[in-house]
């Protein structure tokens, strides 16, 4: 990249987020009995404008007749934008400091707010061409100044006309006008900037459509920042994904596909070619054959607690880290739980579907209480011990069997055997993990050993009760009831059909794998996740992944940061190091940390070095992965 290429900028929708006057209608307007009316109509105006389907001075003289606006407005509106700068531009601020010589603003929008926004990132006063607002005595905007070249129609290109500029000539913008800079012949390139807002009308005229800054820099060789762009992450995310996790990973700058359901698995071996992070529920199995298909998949994410539907050992063997929510619906399944122990001892079900049917069953015949019964907890991990603590204040004595040696908390009891728990317990309940060794934990002969008339509740994995075992019990009677939230077998998507052989068994609740399905489970899990992922990606941070080995790091400044994933063998880290040597890099800082499979070494080296070094380590025998942060 010639070092007098110039960068011409919009602001509207392209430094910002946001259209300013879109914002200063809120303001000025906010008392107005027709609010809302008159920011539609401002809103419409800009985006005809903006598509070139109205003139620019004509847009502009509508939007300040209703706006009604005035100086110390201004001041609020500035406050406002600051936080609207768009994300990849906030990312980027080095790259405008660096090169503030060569960067232009060019808007249509005005002075009076862009400059001191624009300030903050390094643009110099003088490098910006803008409107500017005329004020009466009293500081109300009254009118623009009308002799402003950018005030009229065509007047973009013939701003840089003027300037005379010398070198290449970029334009970053997302309007028609700054599409007519190209088309006038007085710029080199169009780059259609959809960070914020798409306009069929201006990218089809593109010579690069930008889903961010990062992508203008990478195609430039001017990145700084990462060592790859964000626009070229391809995120690929299924089974409805909360939309707070959808955003997120938008917001970051990441190419991002929705699917609504899950995929089969030579439906995602087709699909994963060209991801970079998958974002999957329960339902999805990320298999070996899945994975071999998966050559650009850096991380995936379970936007749940589970990881059994993933081939951990495969992605480990891979370099993928991957990473879960082990906490974020924990609340959400107790309560589940709570409830359905009283619905079941209670027969509210039976009772409920009973009443749709015009059945009046006033008898107690089979209800009790939950207080001063006894549960028994399988698996006495986050759900297990929180369960216990909430079943124990609603006067449930509580009993917990788990193979881990766990601290009881209240007044919980550990048995020391699985038997003991089922003979003297009135409730069961199933809070393990999904591992094949539990496969079938509660078989027929464990079914059997459970407390006569006693009640089962599964909310963990589908294949850890013997469902036929469980059918008989509770068809003889043996077990008075179940609720059961999980199957061996479940469907793919909301079309599809529940086959299972316990529709239609008296009192036993089944619900389609709803334990963590809660407005707030699923916005902690569609928070914690992609959290999880991105800092990963932009600090090499593996603490939480359940596959890699964990370490936290400090932030990254002044330094670059190699992220050397290797097959855990002895002499990789002295090669590495030996390699840094011989290429003379200093480092500054090193992290180390290995699991059974792999390796995990974080070097941070000063920002000078050589990019042999990068081939060099690559090239270290048993290296899986390489990348550098910037």
């Amino acid at each position: 990249m010639p070092n007098n290429t110039k960068f011409i900028i919009d602001f509207d929708s392209t430094f910002t987020q946001v259209e300013a006057l879109d914002v200063l209608g809120e303001i000025s307007l906010k008392k107005d009995p027709k609010r809302d009316e008159k920011l539609k109509a401002i809103k419409d105006i800009t985006d005809m404008g903006m598509e070139g389907t109205l003139n620019f001075r004509e847009s502009l003289e509508r939007r300040l007749e209703i706006l009604e606006a005035s100086k110390p407005q201004i001041s609020e509106l500035i406050t406002a934008l600051k936080d609207k700068v768009s994300k990849s531009f906030q990312r980027n601020k080095e790259f405008f400091n660096e090169n503030a010589d060569n960067i232009i603003i060019i808007s249509n929008g005005f002075k009076d707010f862009i400059t001191p926004i624009v300030g903050e990132y390094g643009i110099k006063a003088e490098n910006v061409f803008a409107n500017e607002f005329v004020y009466d005595e009293s500081g109300k905007i009254i009118d623009f100044d009308r002799e402003n070249i950018l005030s009229k129609n065509g007047g973009k290109p013939e701003t840089i006309k003027n300037l005379n500029l010398e070198g290449e000539i970029y334009v970053i913008g997302d309007g028609y006008t700054d599409y007519e800079i190209k088309a006038s012949g007085m710029a080199n390139k169009f780059y259609a900037f959809t960070e914020n807002i798409a306009r069929p009308k201006v990218t089809s005229k593109a010579d690069h459509i930008a889903p961010s800054l990062d992508e203008i820099l990478y195609v430039n060789k001017m990145n700084k920042k990462f060592s790859y762009p964000k626009s070229r992450i391809n995120v690929l995310l299924l089974e409805n994904v909360h939309p707070i996790g959808v955003e997120l990973m938008k917001q970051e700058g990441y190419n991002v596909e929705v699917i609504s359901s899950a995929l089969s698995e030579d439906e995602l071996a087709e699909k994963i070619k060209n991801v970079s992070v998958l974002g999957i529920r329960s339902k999805t199995n990320v298999t070996k054959k899945v994975l071999e298909n998966a050559n650009r998949l850096i991380s995936i994410g379970a936007f749940c607690i589970g990881t059994n539907q993933i081939d951990l050992e495969t992605c480990t063997e891979k370099g993928i880290a991957v990473f879960n929510a082990p906490f974020s619906n924990t609340r959400s399944v107790v309560e589940m739980a709570i409830a359905e122990i009283i619905f079941l001892m209670r027969g509210f079900h039976d009772k409920s579907l009973g009443m749709h049917k015009g059945i009046w069953d006033k008898s107690a015949t089979g209800s009790f209480e939950i207080r001063g019964k006894k549960l028994g907890i399988i698996g006495y991990g986050n759900i297990g011990a929180q369960l216990s603590v909430l079943a124990e204040n609603m006067g449930l004595d509580v009993y917990y069997f788990d193979v881990i040696e766990k601290l009881a908390l209240g007044n919980a009891t550990k048995v020391d055997s699985l038997d003991e728990l089922l003979e003297s317990c009135d409730v069961i309940s199933l809070h393990v993990d999904g591992r094949k060794d539990n496969k079938n934990i509660l078989d027929k002969s464990k079914i059997a050993k459970m407390k006569p008339g006693s009640y089962l509740l599964n909310l963990s994995r589908g294949h850890v009760v013997d469902i036929n075992a469980l059918k008989d019990a509770l068809e003889s009677g043996h077990i008075a009831g179940a609720a059961i939230d999980v199957f061996p077998e479940e469907p793919k998507n909301n079309s599809e059909p529940l086959v299972s052989e316990l529709i239609g068994m008296k009192n036993t609740i089944l619900t389609p794998h709803i334990g963590g399905s809660t407005l707030e489970a699923q916005q902690n899990i569609a928070r914690f996740v992609p959290g999880k992922i991105m800092e990963y990606i932009n600090t090499g941070n593996t603490y939480n992944s359940v596959n890699f080995p964990n370490i936290q790091l400090p932030f990254l400044k002044d330094a670059h940061r190699l992220i050397h994933i290797h097959q855990n063998e002895p002499g990789v880290l002295a090669k590495i190091n030996n390699s840094l040597a011989k290429h003379e890099i200093n480092i500054v800082g090193q992290y180390l940390k290995t699991n059974e499979k792999i390796g995990y070494v974080i070097t941070d080296i000063d920002k000078a070095y050589s990019p042999e070094v990068i081939d060099a380590m690559k090239e270290i025998p048993g290296t899986i992965r390489f990348r550098v942060l910037y």
